[in-house]
């Protein structure tokens, strides 16, 4: 996967936020402790520093969504984070975005804490991220 598919992938999932731009997947790309699963359908980013792992964004092309691609993406880059010896895994999503909840819920991620007023939608109005947790066993 390259940076340009990342973006237009990110683009096209990220509709009502600011999407990330090539330059700033291959920018993350060069850090040592960034990983990418999945392929142009669908992809997940990640860091694991020490035993910890961070969901940076994950995305599904909307034309084929609801195929269980980010099911599996969450899968891979759990395997992945586990290999490169991380315990636990978090994430941030925002308190809009249901559909990621369950998708994260479902994985068996739980709620751990809250940034109030986090993401920036484009209308300027500004919506709370809840943080999420799970143990990599």
């Amino acid at each position: 996967m390259t940076p340009e598919i990342l973006a237009k992938t990110h683009a096209a999932a990220f509709t009502q936020s600011r999407a990330w731009a090539a330059v700033e997947f291959e920018d993350l790309l060069s850090n040592r402790f960034i990983h990418a699963v999945g392929n142009a359908k669908s992809f997940a980013l990640f860091q694991v520093i020490g035993d910890e792992a961070e969901l940076l964004t994950i995305a599904t092309h909307p034309n084929f969504q609801r195929q269980g691609l980010a099911r599996a993406c969450m899968q891979e880059w759990h395997s992945k984070s586990k290999f490169l010896g991380a315990t636990r895994a978090f994430l941030d999503v925002a308190a809009d975005n249901l559909p990621a909840i369950a998708l994260y819920e479902n994985s068996g991620y739980r709620a751990c804490g809250l940034r109030k007023a986090y993401y920036l939608r484009e209308n300027n109005q500004k919506i709370d991220a809840i943080v999420m947790e799970i143990a990599l066993n």
